[in-house]
């Protein structure tokens, strides 16, 4: 298991301004880091100072090609088969991480949407009801 390292405030900041007003997201925490969900699933999250979107085949293999992006793998070897890592360039480019987030909202929105999880404190509340 890597060492979970805190990101930049530069990341953050980039991931905060990129995201800021998207229809429809959620923000979450996924292991620490700041994420952002649609209709239940995830969409993108940072990752010690990386930052990882979802998107469709297409658009995946395009991020590789024009944007310099790679196959998001949080340990070596074990990637996430739909998101890939954004490159410096891109986190730094306001406007250019948007563009690939609104991208990954086009396919994200596709997905069945997943039911919200019942913490361990809402269902002692429904138990008591």
């Amino acid at each position: 298991m890597p060492a979970f390292t805190k990101p930049t405030a530069q990341t953050v900041q980039a991931f905060e301004r990129a995201t800021d007003g998207l229809p429809g997201i959620e923000h979450r925490s996924m292991f620490g880091y700041p994420s952002v969900f649609l209709n239940g699933n995830m969409l993108a999250s940072i990752f010690q100072d990386r930052i990882m979107v979802r998107l469709s085949e297409s658009d995946r293999t395009d991020a590789v090609k024009r944007a310099g992006a790679k196959p998001f793998e949080p340990t070596p070897g074990r990637g996430m088969k739909e998101y890939v890592e954004l490159p410096a360039g891109v986190i730094a480019d306001t406007r250019a991480l948007r563009g690939w987030l609104e991208r990954g909202i086009g396919y994200v929105a596709e997905l069945p949407q997943k039911p919200a999880k019942v913490t361990a404190a809402k269902a002692a509340t429904r138990k008591k009801k």
